[in-house]
């Protein structure tokens, strides 16, 4: 096998991105301390066509160098926006029938493997501070928590990652449903 060169993997440029259709997934970080993590979800979320970034709180903004390291541009072409409250932003995207899912560990969560998404619904999932995880406000206000199933000695997985594995189960789901 021959890896292949970054001009054959028919990537799309900043105005493709932004024409092209989204999937129906927002994501919502909720004092996010680590500019490293908020540049890695804004990559992820431009690898999977995320429809918008919302950072609330302590969250950093862009344009940032340290944020820019990771996010590799991606801050242009994603969409975001800044709450000073994460339930700012909550109640601002309930008022679009988004459903929200906050992404932490409580009593009758649904695993992420059992999280069967609705092909018709906009769904908004909100990742907690590093320390603190999503507050617990945040988990009061939303629609359903979602957890990822672990197995080891840890309790948690670093946010960018955890970010990562919940923006690819569900766009694959999602791309199921469509076909």
């Amino acid at each position: 096998m021959r890896k292949l060169k970054n001009s054959e993997l028919d990537r799309l440029d900043i105005p493709g991105f932004k024409a092209a259709e989204k999937a129906p997934i927002i994501i919502v970080l909720d004092n996010i301390r680590s500019l490293n993590n908020i540049g890695s979800v804004f990559r992820t979320s431009d690898a999977f066509l995320v429809e918008k970034i919302y950072l609330c709180g302590i969250t950093a903004k862009p344009p940032h160098n340290d944020i820019r390291k990771t996010a590799l541009g991606s801050t242009e072409s994603v969409e975001w926006d800044y709450f000073e409250s994460t339930l700012e932003a909550i109640k601002t995207l309930k008022k679009q029938n988004v459903t929200i899912c906050s992404i932490e560990q409580a009593e009758h969560a649904v695993m992420l493997n059992d999280f069967e998404p609705d092909k018709n619904t906009t769904y908004a999932f909100v990742f907690g501070n590093e320390v603190k995880g999503v507050a617990q406000e945040v988990v009061d206000a939303s629609d359903v928590v979602v957890e990822i199933p672990q197995f080891g000695t840890k309790h948690s997985l670093n946010i960018s990652v955890s970010a990562g594995v919940v923006i690819w189960d569900v766009f694959s789901k999602l791309k199921r449903l469509k076909s």
